[in-house]
């Protein structure tokens, strides 16, 4: 997995492209989110279009990112979840939890 961080007005955009699966792209999403806590950016948004695949481990640091944000008084939300994550974070009911936007615009002025 490889990831991108850009920094448009108040919110962090992680772009992340690739998959996330154990020991693959969930370490290294947590240390992304962690480091952009620990630089108390407070409205963090996960752009998820490029990820091709994620698996357990994947949907579970998501939630575990999405936990630490909430701790840390800080937002987390998604943008443009491709098909088959899309249809994880159904499949898990995930999408009650996580704001999920399509459109990068639409999420920025939602913080």
């Amino acid at each position: 997995m490889k990831t991108k961080v850009r920094n448009i007005g108040k919110v962090a955009v992680l772009d992340l492209s690739g998959k996330i699966t154990i020991g693959e792209g969930d370490v290294l999403l947590r240390e992304e989110v962690n480091k952009l806590l620990e630089s108390d950016r407070k409205s963090i948004l996960l752009n998820l279009d490029k990820v091709t695949y994620m698996d357990s481990a994947g949907i579970g640091e998501l939630v575990a990112c999405f936990k630490r944000a909430s701790e840390a008084g800080a937002k987390l939300k998604l943008l443009n979840p491709s098909g088959r994550v899309s249809d994880l974070l159904s499949l898990t009911k995930l999408q009650q939890v996580f704001e999920i936007f399509a459109h990068e615009k639409e999420a920025l002025v939602s913080f």
